[in-house]
């Protein structure tokens, strides 16, 4: 168990709190009391779903804020799934003079804003030809009343002198837009991130107030608006709109060709062979990594992932060079940090980033030949075509037949990157 499991459980156990959520539907707690096991900032921030306590997860709970030092539990229904983009990402370019923005430099929330600013995404996207940055940091949350689901039916909740949050506001003639900015990709958000600054910031002003949700990782930003249809009520948030921006990096398919004609092949590591589909969510651990090392648990904590998923990206991520284990933490976890390999291909510009991530790819023979096969025919192979060719690639303790079929997804995923690549690079 991790340690917010374990310290959860000390405090579920201590104060009974399934037997008062039972009796009264919810619990109010305290910082003072959280403070008894571990500290209560790093007990309560769970920005994704996954990243709940395993007593959470199991009884469908969650936790809210309601002053600067008091939470409530209770089966709130606190998160939200972003939606599967539905169209291609529109090319943008960084201004040839900026050469702060560069793609090595957008290492944090606040530059990829200001990088989306100065590339006239946040134009594009809102609507408003003149936006001015306004409030952005911690503040108190006002005062407020609303309702929030739960398991049992709806519940009201009184919110006072909360803090908050906001990563950037931009004013523009006709609305304040507030941004929620995250550089992990993750398959749901807290609404609480953009619900309670719109509570505290619709209270203030006249204008519209719009809350926005930007995630970016290795040069593409998605945007997501929302929209309360009931302002007092937590779940009535409605997509507005999303479009998803992406850095033109002019990689042509006659590139990934010349990458297949002359990348050597190597043998293939002593590591589990890749169970991971995304690589844009292996390129966003690697970014992450990019920052600090991080041990197992630092990345299942802070990171949209489960501890399974932890050792499959992390073995992903070594796979393919990028990642190494560090040793053992003094707690006894491994700890994970980029190669020179990674440092380096992070160093690079986004067109040779893309193409040195394509590269590591095509040193290994079943990613090659599934790719030359996918460019002959115009199409995908198979699962069993892909399964032939895995088998005949010497694979690294894949034996059985369903674990070659369930691996098989991940070559699949990897070469739809690479053709994505070539997608998103033209203009």
């Amino acid at each position: 168990m991790g340690y917010n499991d374990t310290a959860w459980q000390a405090l579920f156990d201590k104060y009974h709190i399934l037997d008062v959520i039972a009796a009264e539907g919810r619990f109010t707690i305290s910082a003072a009391q959280i403070k008894e096991f571990r500290e209560p900032r790093l007990m309560t921030k769970f920005d994704h779903k996954i990243n709940l306590p395993k007593i959470f997860a199991e009884n469908h709970l969650a936790i809210l804020p309601i002053t600067r030092g008091d939470y409530v539990i209770s089966s709130f229904h606190a998160y939200k799934e972003f939606p599967l983009p539905d169209k291609e990402p529109e090319r943008i370019t960084i201004p040839a003079h900026m050469q702060t923005l560069r793609p090595k430099f957008l290492v944090s929330e606040a530059i990829a804003l200001n990088c989306a600013n100065a590339c006239g995404i946040l134009k594009d996207f809102l609507g408003e030809d003149m936006l001015i940055p306004t409030v952005s940091g911690r503040m108190s949350s006002g005062s407020f009343n609303f309702s929030i689901d739960t398991e049992d039916g709806r519940q009201d909740l009184a919110v006072s002198n909360s803090q908050i949050e906001i990563d950037a506001a931009y004013e523009g003639a006709g609305s304040l837009s507030l941004f929620e900015a995250k550089r992990d990709l993750a398959e749901d958000f807290l609404v609480r991130q953009i619900y309670y600054p719109l509570r505290a910031w619709s209270s203030r002003i006249t204008k519209p107030v719009k809350p926005v949700f930007l995630v970016f990782s290795n040069g593409v930003f998605h945007l997501y608006q929302y929209h309360f249809e009931d302002l007092i009520h937590y779940n009535s948030l409605e997509l507005v709109r999303q479009k998803s921006y992406v850095i033109a990096s002019e990689i042509t398919l006659e590139d990934i060709e010349n990458l297949l004609r002359t990348v050597p092949l190597e043998q293939e590591p002593s590591i589990s062979f890749p169970q991971a589909n995304s690589m844009s969510r292996i390129i966003n651990l690697i970014e992450l990594l990019h920052e600090k090392p991080m041990t197992k648990q630092d990345i299942t904590t802070e990171y949209a992932f489960d501890e399974r998923q932890t050792n499959y990206y992390t073995d992903a991520g070594r796979y393919l060079g990028f990642v190494e284990k560090a040793g053992a933490h003094r707690n006894g976890g491994i700890t994970f940090r980029l190669s020179s390999l990674g440092h380096y291909m992070m160093e690079l510009g986004y067109r040779e980033r893309q193409l040195a991530i394509v590269t590591q790819i095509l040193k290994h023979r079943a990613f090659r030949e599934t790719l030359k096969v996918c460019l002959r025919c115009g199409e995908m192979p198979d699962t069993g075509t892909v399964v032939d060719i895995m088998k005949r690639s010497q694979l690294f303790q894949v034996k059985s037949e369903s674990t070659f079929v369930r691996r098989s997804s991940t070559i699949v995923g990897w070469i739809r990157w690479v053709l994505s690549v070539v997608e998103m690079g033209r203009k």
